[in-house]
């Protein structure tokens, strides 16, 4: 495929990406011809949604399973990438955890110490073992996967909203530390999408249809609405695209509340 979109040939990393969003964006780049490593933390799952990657055709797909809250499992996942696949061209950071629901001051110490730990310090640490081998190669592209509850006040998203939004100013701290490398940083903020983290807003068809109303095009996302703009981000379409947070939200954030 000769396109602006074309990977072939290219290494991806997709943290987080044996369903939802993330599976999502590991089956796009490799549509489009990237080798992606499909890494969470159960090797039997990964295993399986590789096998799934691979029977599709498109780029190779390898299982490389590590908890993204310990800094062994990144060193051998980055270790293990190259050895297989070659340094990363493309690191998606996906994975994310919300282990409490509540205002902010209410969130108990070790549902803070674990949100902070995988939603900002894994992104920061697997980034901080990528970018060597991005420089290497001349340029890279990487994708974090952040939330339109970076945005806004939230009085139940406390501190997942807190550290989504600390994403963001990741997302342009690094585009302008690694823009001279040729590598490239952008974000997307999702708003409701269907995956496992939202399954109380769709489960109830009265509710999704509540929850959908809100929103200018009248329903939730899917999580390939969300993957096409992780593929920009990644591709040669995006080359002059960098430190951007792209709100993703079906209309929500324009609409009259």
């Amino acid at each position: 495929m000769h396109s602006l979109f074309d990977l072939t040939g290219q290494t991806a990393i997709v943290t987080g990406s044996t369903k939802g969003i993330g599976k999502a964006i590991a089956f796009a780049l490799a549509e489009a011809g990237a080798n992606v490593v499909i890494s969470s933390r159960k090797a039997d799952v990964c295993d399986a949604v590789a096998a799934e990657v691979n029977a599709r055709g498109g780029g190779r797909a390898v299982a490389i399973p590590a908890n993204v809250s310990k800094d062994e499992d990144l060193d051998r996942l980055v270790a293990e990438t190259e050895a297989q696949l070659g340094p990363a061209d493309i690191l998606v950071l996906n994975a994310a955890v919300n282990p409490y629901m509540g205002p902010f001051l209410d969130t108990p110490d070790d549902a803070f110490d674990k949100t902070i730990a995988v939603n900002i310090r894994a992104n920061m640490q697997l980034a901080k073992r990528v970018v060597p081998g991005m420089q290497a190669k001349g340029g890279g592209a990487i994708v974090i996967v952040s939330s339109i509850a970076a945005f806004k006040g939230s009085k139940m998203l406390g501190i997942y909203a807190v550290t989504k939004a600390a994403d963001t100013q990741i997302v342009r701290n690094l585009a302008s530390a690694y823009g001279p490398d040729n590598i490239r940083v952008n974000g997307i903020a999702p708003a409701v999408v269907k995956t496992d983290f939202a399954r109380a807003l769709y489960e109830d068809p009265e509710r999704e249809k509540q929850v959908s109303a809100s929103y200018a095009l009248k329903r939730l996302g899917e999580p390939d609405d969300i993957a096409g703009a992780a593929l920009f981000f990644s591709s040669r379409a995006g080359a002059w695209t960098t430190g951007q947070t792209l709100i993703i939200d079906g209309g929500w954030s324009i609409e009259e509340s």
